[in-house]
């Protein structure tokens, strides 16, 4: 067992990080001890993740102390690194809020999260600032698959006629508020007209 958290801590939390390319500024990401509690979070949480290793890229972009995501009890697609935070956050999310919202207000469990990608080194749209993507502190969730058969997307639906639906996804949407810092929708701008952007950086930003 100690082994076993010692490689853990050496791939998610290291106070030694890997050289910057290039010459670029490295980013500091969370300190052992917060990655040490993260993962203890998320085996109590019964998520499967694997641990991976700490990489700086260009500048603003990286994945430190990250986890890929193998089974949080809700299949999700497309999903990379995720920093360990994020991660948890979106378990607890996926698990106790969107599954039993679909079933309570859809009349269908849940199959599976479509998401649009975790980690890119990218701004935000329309700025020179990055992005929380860039340091795989970002999930964009585009649908929503129940067992069904129904396909339930953020940019078919946000403002379906069904007002079942429309309530679901402002439900989780709301949820998500509770649990991540930023959280955007199609009511923020354009450019989230097809997701949900969930963001675990403590900005208690909710559009």
């Amino acid at each position: 067992m100690a082994l076993l958290v010692a490689l853990a801590l050496t791939a998610c939390g290291r106070s030694e990080r890997p050289a910057s390319p290039r010459g670029y500024a490295p980013i500091e990401g969370p300190s052992p001890r917060e990655t040490a509690q993260c993962l203890a979070d998320l085996r109590m949480l019964g998520v499967e993740y694997q641990p991976l290793p700490d990489r700086q890229f260009g500048p603003g972009c990286a994945i430190l102390g990250t986890v890929k995501l193998l089974d949080v009890g809700v299949p999700t697609t497309n999903l990379g690194a995720v920093r360990c935070g994020e991660a948890r956050s979106y378990a607890a999310w996926a698990r106790n809020a969107v599954g039993p919202a679909a079933y309570q207000m859809l009349g269908s469990e849940l199959a599976r999260i479509d998401s649009m990608g975790s980690y890119s080194c990218r701004n935000v749209a329309g700025t020179a600032r990055r992005s929380g993507h860039s340091i795989a502190n970002a999930i964009d969730v585009g649908a929503f698959v129940l067992k069904d058969g129904r396909r339930i997307t953020v940019l078919g639906d946000w403002n379906s006629p069904d007002p079942q639906v429309r309530q679901f996804l402002r439900v989780i949407h709301q949820s998500a508020c509770k649990r991540f810092g930023t959280v955007l929708s199609p009511d923020y701008n354009a450019a989230h007209r097809d997701h949900l952007h969930l963001e675990d950086d403590r900005a208690s930003f909710c559009r």
